[in-house]
């Protein structure tokens, strides 16, 4: 954990933006994911449209679209029944954002001539990556240039760049070369799996190229995948330019060269988009790029940009937390914010991966980050985008019960813990497949967002479906022992420092609560709605009584507890392990995973992330405060928060049980730890899980908010380090606004008729009539 006061801001406090005004080499790989843009499907890195010649090592053009992937299979020397069989990585795609500049026989470079001004912002509130600087030329040309780059929020194929030259010392000829490079290949990931693939060499083969004047596109194919990828640019310049085209294999030009006139601005306009058969059939790719880039440029850049800043304008209206007295904190709250809805699928297809779009790291697999860490943001502040998630489990639940039957169980689903496209891609299996409580944490997600918008369309199309046939495994996985407890054996938790044990207590409690879950749905069904449960018993083959089995099991689930210790082991063993040597540990040997093998992290007391301590917060008012405590101060001796999981979830709880000091510098850490690189790989890609951490240590730490069977409560405080803060609820068509100030929280409905809450254990009641209350 880095203490507050210690840490080095790189860019100015800025409440609505990160601005770099120097360009350096130094921070170049940082800068590039820092200043990404993405609208939830395609992902640009932040490289500068001319390219980059700096040191070998400093750079990763990646462009990326979210879904999009190339399989392989994966080989085991020592093979097993059941394992995972294929791997499934997210792609490096052609570079369509490419714009070369020349001065007459002068290309330019940041890194040579002379850079005499720079300035680049990120604007959340634009969602512009805008860029400005003076440079001059080895020759003494001296030229200004401002670009303007967005990825389209209301179309998700699209992005634009706007490119303006002024020659400030000379009227000549300028060449402006807009390009397509087809020649990528993604990242390899070496030792460290946080960073790209595992494999090397390329995986796009060349189908077609089509070039015209102010249009190119490749269609390329994946080796094994079999998917079709159309890649196209439509570019303008204004005023009179001659047009030239090239091609060298799959890098495409088109060459504009003007006789440029001393203070007067050429302007480059460039849309790019992408478009893949898996949304649409091939024949129909190249035709749809055609059509989306006419429509865009009829429309102009101006427009896209008014269109990007309307839907950012309501996003924030529903999504901003405001902070007053840090500004590191306001800047990092929204730059996270901003970097989640850059990075979540929003078409029902696609998901939310670790690095979102902005790196390789961990190949671009979905995992149950999204339903613990990220669904609960956009639940409470865009639930639309919250239902797309849960529609992505939904599209995957037929591959879920084809797993199931790998893993030899005979009914139910078995969610994957690493994918995109709904298969199993752990290679690694004790860490991997093992986490069964993908299943609970997929039931949990669901249970939140049905009682946070009484959704019945979904329940009764999606939801009860998968309740019921993700709970079934628990069926299969656990028993009853001589003592007549529930108990699920060999299984891993959120923990990955301690792998297949048994009765790990987050994995058992949250079975209990998926169990309970789905045996009221089963009854809820049959008094509400008969129709539909006799259709959905039917689809997932009810058996007469497997209700009242879960019920049971439910009933008499084994949860550890000591009680000469009077906390929750972690599991049946843990407490019999011997505690990790922290004091001998050298800070260099951490992250741990990357110094030791599995077995010699295995076989201690020795917790990578939040485990214990994560089923404290999700079933909250199954615990006393004093429970909440001393589990709090055991694990919090025994955790090395290697995991960037780790950190927001001991704040929310440390605030939770009075540790008001702990609770600020955790939460320090998760909403800066993009910015600030605290864990030293975000030049490889942002932390998700992480940012969306940094809301709930805001809406359910600092405020204390908690949704239990649908019933709003806040018990809110403020740190002292601030003056105030504010952020938005929605529940149930309700909107609401909470602002804590010292000695007062005020609640505020701003859209619908009645929302009625507890504050402090006291009940609060809204209506449109009486809209505002003031609680001590």
């Amino acid at each position: 954990m880095v203490p507050s006061d210690a840490l080095k801001h790189t860019y100015p406090l800025e409440p609505w933006c990160i601005r770099e005004t120097a360009f350096d080499t130094a921070s170049h790989f940082l800068d590039e994911t820092l200043f990404a843009l993405g609208n939830g499907y395609i992902g640009l890195r932040g490289t500068h449209e001319e390219g980059y010649t700096g040191p070998q090592g400093t750079s990763l053009d990646g462009t990326y679209l979210n879904g999009f992937y190339e399989s392989e299979s994966i080989h085991y020397p020592e093979n097993a029944y059941g394992l995972a069989r294929t791997n499934q990585f997210m792609l490096n795609v052609p570079n369509a954002k490419g714009i070369a500049l020349w001065l007459e026989d002068e290309r330019f470079d940041p890194l040579h001539g002379t850079l005499d001004s720079y300035e680049r912002v990120l604007d959340f509130r634009t969602g512009q990556l805008r860029r400005t600087l003076e440079w001059t030329s080895p020759q003494g040309r001296k030229v200004s240039i401002s670009s303007r780059r967005l990825v389209s929020f209301a179309e998700k194929h699209l992005f634009a760049i706007e490119y303006d030259v002024t020659p400030l010392n000379f009227s000549g000829a300028i060449m402006l070369v807009s390009t397509i490079n087809g020649v990528v290949k993604n990242l390899e990931a070496g030792d460290d799996p946080r960073v790209g693939s595992a494999v090397s060499g390329r995986s796009l083969v060349l189908a077609d190229i089509e070039q015209s004047p102010h249009f190119s596109a490749l269609a390329q194919r994946t080796v094994n995948s079999g998917f079709m990828l159309v890649t196209a640019a439509q570019t303008e310049v204004r005023g009179v330019a001659e047009v030239a085209l090239a091609r060298n294999g799959e890098y495409l030009e088109q060459s504009y060269r003007v006789a440029a006139i001393q203070n007067e601005t050429v302007r480059l306009t460039k849309y790019g988009c992408y478009f893949t058969s898996r949304d649409y059939p091939d024949n129909e790719l190249m035709a749809r790029a055609k059509a989306t880039l006419a429509i865009a440029s009829a429309s102009g850049f101006r427009a896209l940009a008014s269109e990007q800043e309307r839907y950012l304008a309501d996003f924030w209206r529903h999504a901003d937390v405001e902070i007053a007295g840090d500004d590191a904190l306001q800047q990092g709250m929204r730059f996270n914010q901003f970097h989640l809805l850059q990075s979540v699928g929003r078409d029902g297809k696609t998901n939310i991966s670790a690095k979102g779009v902005t790196g390789e790291g961990y190949e671009g697999h979905y995992f149950w980050d999204t339903e613990i860490y990220i669904f609960p943001f956009f639940l409470y502040s865009k639930p639309d985008i919250a239902r797309k998630l849960l529609e992505y489990r939904y599209a995957g639940l037929q591959l879920a019960r084809e797993r199931a039957r790998q893993m030899s169980h005979a009914k139910g689903a078995l969610y994957p813990w690493r994918t995109i496209a709904g298969v199993e891609c752990s290679a690694y299996y004790p860490a991997g497949t093992a986490q069964y409580h993908i299943n609970a944490d997929i039931a949990y997600s669901i249970k939140l967002y049905i009682e946070a918008t009484n959704d019945e369309e979904y329940l009764l199309n999606c939801g009860a479906e998968i309740v019921m046939e993700t709970a079934r495994i628990w069926m299969g996985l656990g028993h009853f022992d001589r003592q007549g407890r529930y108990c699920i054996n060999e299984v891993t938790g959120p923990d990955e420092y301690t792998a297949l044990v048994n009765n790990n207590y987050y994995t058992n409690a949250m079975a209990k609560m998926h169990l309970e879950f789905a045996a009221s749905i089963a009854e809820r069904l049959e008094r509400e709605w008969p129709q539909h449960a006799q259709r959905i018993a039917r689809a997932v083959a009810l058996e007469e009584g497997e209700p009242a089995l879960w019920r049971r099991a439910a009933s008499c689930m084994h949860l550890p507890y000591d009680e000469a210790l009077r906390i929750h082991p972690q599991d049946d063993s843990f407490l019999d392990k011997k505690v990790w040597d922290f004091a001998n540990t050298p800070s260099d040997k951490y992250p741990l995973l990357l110094h030791y093998h599995p077995l010699v992290i295995y076989r201690h007391q020795v917790c990578k992330q939040a485990d214990v301590v994560l089923a404290l917060l999700l079933l909250s008012d199954q615990f006393s405060l004093d429970d909440k405590r001393r589990d709090f101060d055991y694990y919090e001796a025994v955790t090395t928060h290697d995991s960037s999981l780790s950190s927001c979830i001991f704040s929310i709880i440390a605030s939770e049980v009075g540790y008001r000091d702990k609770a600020y510098a955790y939460f320090m850490e998760t909403a800066r730890l993009d910015l600030d690189n605290t864990h030293g790989n975000t030049h490889y890609g942002v932390h998700t899980a992480a940012m969306a951490g940094t809301w709930m240590g805001v809406a359910y730490g600092f405020a204390g908010m908690r949704v239990v069977d649908g019933d709003l409560r806040f018990a809110p405080v403020l740190p002292e380090q601030w003056t105030h803060y504010q952020f938005n609820v929605h529940l149930r068509d309700c909107l609401l606004q909470v602002r804590v100030e010292q000695g007062c929280t005020t609640y505020r409905l701003l859209q619908g008729a009645a929302l009625a809450f507890s504050h402090q254990g006291q009940r609060v009641a809204l209506t449109v009539n009486s809209p505002v209350k003031e609680c001590q």
